[in-house]
């Protein structure tokens, strides 16, 4: 089986603008997610609308190609880069351009849910620590994940899920063990061909999460899971951690 990644790259962006060049220990974000995702894949493409993301990638020896400004998500892009580039992959993974500690092992993870012939699409969780406490499981920032014994998702949200009845102050996870996602797909390219023709639902234009269109329109998505850490950069304050985060990953089992 063939793969290919692809990483959307916007430049535009309402909370923080141009993060895709944002320094990070001394390279930019997009380069770090280029060099973590070329450790697993063979192929890999960046696939940007700004000219100034496409010189930087040029710049490090990466490979860009152009897309569409008017794209309602990165599965869109992803879809466009695709024909674009006229690749033969089976499986197209979408890598986020925003989370610069992508490791080459949950890429090895997302590609081993296609071992099973009748996985269409896939994306990965990551078990909460508790000991991060309930503010940060709790941030819209961090969608969160359910999912049923088979390893399908159920559910994304904003919103903790699921809902805790039992718990109290001294204890808000009430022995729940929350996940959270991780902001990477994978399709099948014929599926991926599908879910770029469907309407935005009601589930995802009120929780602003596209795999919500996939799950309302009937299509499953295997779960895989990981432990190593992530930080998705959505505004300067994440970024911060981010930096924070590369200087305690040198002893790291998870960037090796």
């Amino acid at each position: 089986m063939k793969f290919i990644g692809i990483i959307p790259a916007r430049y535009a962006s309402s909370r923080f603008p141009g993060k895709p060049l944002a320094d990070i220990c001394g390279m930019t974000m997009i380069e770090r997610v280029y060099r973590q995702a070329s450790k697993e894949l063979d192929e890999v493409w960046v696939a940007t609308d700004d000219d100034r993301i496409a010189d930087a990638v040029k710049a490090f020896g990466g490979k860009v190609v152009m897309t569409s400004a008017a794209h309602r998500s990165g599965t869109d892009r992803c879809f466009e880069a695709y024909k674009n580039v006229g690749s033969d992959a089976d499986v197209i993974i979408n890598i986020q351009g925003d989370e610069p500690f992508i490791d080459p092992r949950q890429i090895a993870e997302l590609k081993h849910c296609f071992d099973e012939e009748s996985t269409r699409l896939a994306t990965l969780v990551r078990p909460f620590d508790p000991s991060r406490g309930y503010d940060e499981l709790a941030d819209p920032n961090t969608p969160k994940v359910v999912f049923d014994n088979d390893m399908n998702a159920l559910y994304f949200s904003r919103s903790v899920i699921p809902f805790a009845r039992n718990k109290t102050d001294g204890d808000p996870f009430a022995g729940v063990q929350y996940y959270t996602h991780v902001g990477m797909y994978a399709y099948r390219a014929a599926t991926l061909a599908e879910i770029t023709s469907l309407p935005q639902g009601r589930l995802e234009l009120a929780e602003s999460l596209e795999q919500l269109r996939w799950l309302e329109n009937g299509y499953k998505i295997k779960v895989g899971t990981t432990e190593c850490p992530t930080i998705g950069i959505d505004t300067p304050a994440d970024l911060e951690r981010a930096i924070e985060l590369c200087n305690s990953l040198n002893d790291s089992s998870c960037q090796k």
